[in-house]
């Protein structure tokens, strides 16, 4: 299985940073990872401090594995136990082809909580905080109102996939971590849309593409969909904020 692979030679070049955890969270943790079109998203707690050795060994290891099938779907940030008790902290993290920094979020933390997979060392509950529903209630409606709700005026964004999908997707899993007081993977998301009022011909769409065969990307198609999300998703995520902001 090439994610398999993937894994196997990441841990084996990650080991000369002699880490205290590997451990994964998202699609790859919860039971819905769908091989070439999920992300790997992992962490990695490092004994100390990243130094511009540890950064470029980092890079180096990343770099190796490009050749690897699903490369580009693995990302990874780098905590330390010093670091992990603050989820507005930003870390050094491997992403989409390269370096960046960007903090390990109230949700994942939960996430890795409740079910994420260990795959070397200290699980997480013997190393990260523990989440108050509190903090995760409060990250969940900021994101929604800060982040999402303007992204919805952007019109040239939601005529791509990723945009339809995470934006609708990550509007099912806030609404029923605010309401149930869960997380829930993209799979359950899917289920969740219709009752939440999600225009159906869009939810066929984000499955069809996550799940089957994608029906063809023409223009007609993609203006339509853009419009049926914006359309549904603005006042969503308004109401959302208002209920539990």
């Amino acid at each position: 299985m090439p994610t398999d692979a993937l894994l196997d030679r990441f841990l084996h070049g990650l080991s000369h940073l002699s880490p205290l955890a590997v451990w994964a969270h998202g699609s790859l943790a919860g039971g819905d990872y769908q091989e070439g079109r999920s992300d790997l998203d992992l962490i990695a707690v490092l004994p100390g401090p990243p130094r511009l050795s540890t950064v470029r060994r980092v890079v180096t290891l990343h770099r190796r594995l490009r050749a690897e099938p699903l490369a580009a779907q693995l990302h990874c940030s780098y905590l330390t136990p010093a670091t992990l008790d603050d989820p507005d902290r930003s870390h050094l993290t491997w992403a989409h082809g390269h370096v960046m920094r960007r903090p390990v979020t109230p949700v994942t933390r939960r996430e890795l909580h409740d079910f994420g997979r260990v795959l070397y060392g200290t699980p997480p509950r013997g190393l990260l905080p523990a989440v108050p529903d509190r903090q995760l209630d409060d990250f969940v409606v900021e994101d929604q109102r800060r982040f999402w709700r303007p992204a919805v005026d952007k019109a040239r964004l939601w005529r791509q996939d990723i945009w339809v999908d995470l934006g609708l997707l990550t509007f099912a899993r806030a609404t029923v971590t605010l309401r149930d007081g869960r997380l829930i993977s993209k799979r359950e998301a899917l289920t969740e849309l219709p009752a939440l009022g999600a225009p159906a011909e869009v939810v066929e769409d984000i499955a069809r593409r996550r799940y089957a065969e994608p029906a063809p990307a023409d223009a007609g198609r993609l203006d339509r969909r853009a419009e049926l999300t914006r359309a549904y998703l603005g006042p969503a995520i308004d109401a959302l904020v208002t209920t539990y902001g």
